[in-house]
């Protein structure tokens, strides 16, 4: 359920029975749960205008708000602010329909969107790096949300498999082959590495290279059969990357830069016949007059280099054409980095100007700040290098399993193996989503893997003492009305009800920490609860009840990590 609507709804109801109708509610989480569950605000402006006293109009809507079936009490506080609590039994009802239901009390959109997410995006002539996890996961968990609430999500996996360094890396490819017949591109890094210094130091090797790049631009079958070799081997090894991480992109999701080639030039020529690119120095050239310098001189989006060349503006402008005409997006988000900031401020204008990003169509630029080491400076290897993906991890899972293993050493080891990864994997994507995207955050090993505070494994650890409850717990009345009489039961239903009221701002503000900070807060108070109110031990309607608040916080722990990307253990 729509928990903040509801409340709103009758708030505003009261407004319009003090006499104030249309008047802006402010509505939000009473800070001390010792005061209430919400708290009105907006009196005061509400009182200027029509020119009331605020602590008289605050009483006259506190008054109109008594005997209501939703809210209990409504005591007026301070200069003009009202305290809500809910009815224990309005809680406990919507309680019940969240256990009978199978979206925990979450309604899908009355008006879902097409959106289209572009996120990951890695560079196909090197492996993934550690500078590809925030894309992949933040663009990941969005997505899930989304989907979750009714949207139809288009993934879009938009990898640089196109441009002048893939004629080195195919004339590199071939000179390896021909050397060795069981050649295998294992190493993406090494390999990318070894073809430059190949092109550095060899000026015939530098000549076929370029060769290769004019070949493959015209469409020359050899040299994109050998591309298109390079592409599958590279994306495999994105792929592996993405299974591990338990992410959703597939293969059927990539959409290089390599697939709007054609249209880079009726892009370039389009914007010439509508007169927003003009040529400057041999440059087709879109001037934005929102952008100008301190000197008052307009932004240049460069849309065609001289001498005919493309850059990421005629590839991301064409991309627009295509994720707006071709996949029908109404909606589009692009996870990336937040440095890219202004480039994509300048897209969006100059689409909207050219009528490829058309009125009812939204575009959203999701930046991200920079994982950084605890020296402060951006996460690297011990000798400065840039750490793999792969191996970033590998260790996560090593550290996890070691961890296991010292906790649980009855464990068999397959189980170890088994909670070693998901735990590993788990800290590494909570770690990151649990933070402001747009702050740079430090990466801590020690933090993320431990079992207490705001960390993937404590959530997963509350997530199983559930499971270990319903173990014990034998027969009991799921179906039977609830009753909710201790402050924590009640308290704890008043969160568990609002996961909707989170989901939707998550999704609204493309903020996966609000979802992680409100799943750590149910956890925090299942366990506050679970020391209070002794579950097993009561009797009765009170047994029944604690039992489905349990059933209703794993439930809704399980859901809501699953649309953060991870997973959950009956067992820790």
């Amino acid at each position: 359920m729509n928990l903040h609507q509801t409340v709103a709804r009758e708030a505003e109801a009261a407004f319009a029975a003090a006499g104030i109708a249309g008047a802006p509610v402010v509505l939000q989480p009473a800070k001390n749960a010792d005061f209430g569950d919400f708290q009105i605000n907006g009196v005061m402006g509400a009182a200027k205008q029509a020119k009331q006293n605020p602590r008289e109009l605050a009483q006259k809507v506190a008054d109109a708000l008594a005997g209501n079936a939703v809210i209990e009490s409504a005591e007026v506080a301070g200069p003009g602010f009202i305290n809500l609590r809910l009815h224990a039994d309005f809680l406990a009802q919507n309680i019940q329909m969240a256990l009978n239901g199978t979206r925990l009390g979450v309604a899908e959109n009355a008006e879902p969107k097409t959106v289209v997410i572009d996120y990951s995006s890695p560079n196909l002539a090197k492996e993934m790096h550690v500078g590809h996890l925030r894309s992949s996961i933040i663009g990941d968990s969005i997505s899930r949300v989304l989907e979750f609430l009714g949207d139809k999500v288009i993934r879009q996996n938009h990898v640089g498999d196109w441009g002048t360094q893939f004629g080195m890396l195919v004339a590199y490819m071939v000179e390896q082959q021909k050397d060795n017949a069981a050649f295998e591109l294992a190493d993406l890094e090494q390999f990318y590495r070894a073809a430059k210094v190949r092109f550095d130091e060899s000026p015939e090797f530098a000549d076929t290279a370029r060769e290769y790049v004019v070949k493959l631009q015209g469409g020359d079958e050899t040299v994109s059969a050998l591309w298109k070799q390079f592409v599958e081997i590279s994306l495999s090894h994105a792929q592996a990357v993405y299974d591990t991480l338990g992410l959703k992109l597939r293969p059927e999701d990539v959409a290089g830069e390599s697939i709007y080639n054609d249209d880079l030039q009726p892009v370039v020529d389009d914007l010439v016949a509508q007169g927003l690119a003009v040529e400057d120095d041999g440059a087709k050239v879109v001037f934005l007059e929102e952008f100008k310098n301190k000197e008052g001189e307009p932004a240049a989006f460069i849309v065609q280099k001289q001498g005919g060349g493309f850059l990421y503006a005629s590839t991301d402008l064409a991309c627009m054409r295509y994720r707006v005409g071709r996949l029908k997006g109404e909606r589009l988000l692009y996870i990336v980095d937040h440095r890219q900031g202004l480039h994509f401020e300048q897209l969006f204008t100059t689409s909207r100007k050219a009528g490829y990003l058309t009125p009812n169509v939204e575009a959203e630029f999701i930046g991200f700040g920079t994982m950084m080491g605890k020296d402060g400076k951006p996460f690297k290897t011990r000798s400065g290098d840039t750490v793999k993906l792969v191996d970033l991890l590998d260790e996560a899972v090593e550290r996890a399993t070691e961890l296991v293993r010292s906790k649980n050493p009855d464990l068999s080891a397959e189980e170890v193996d088994q909670i070693g990864q998901t735990v590993g994997i788990g800290a590494v994507k909570y770690a990151d989503l649990s933070k402001n995207r747009t702050s740079d955050y430090v990466f801590d090993w020690d933090a993320m893997l431990g079992f207490e505070g705001n960390t993937a494994p404590y959530l997963q650890y509350a997530y199983t003492r559930v499971q270990s409850v319903f173990k014990k717990a034998g027969d009991w009345d799921a179906a039977a009305p609830p009753a909710l009489t201790e402050p924590l039961e009640k308290q704890l239903a008043l969160e568990l009800l609002k996961f909707e009221d989170v989901l939707r701002s998550t999704a609204e503000s493309s903020h996966p920490h609000y979802l992680a900070a409100y799943l750590y807060q149910v956890a925090t108070l299942f366990s506050r609860f679970y020391e209070a109110c002794p579950i097993l031990k009561a009797e009765g309607q009170a047994r029944n009840t604690r039992l489905q608040l349990t059933k209703l916080t794993g439930n809704t722990l399980k859901q809501g990590l699953d649309l953060l990307g991870i997973e959950t253990l009956d067992v820790m």
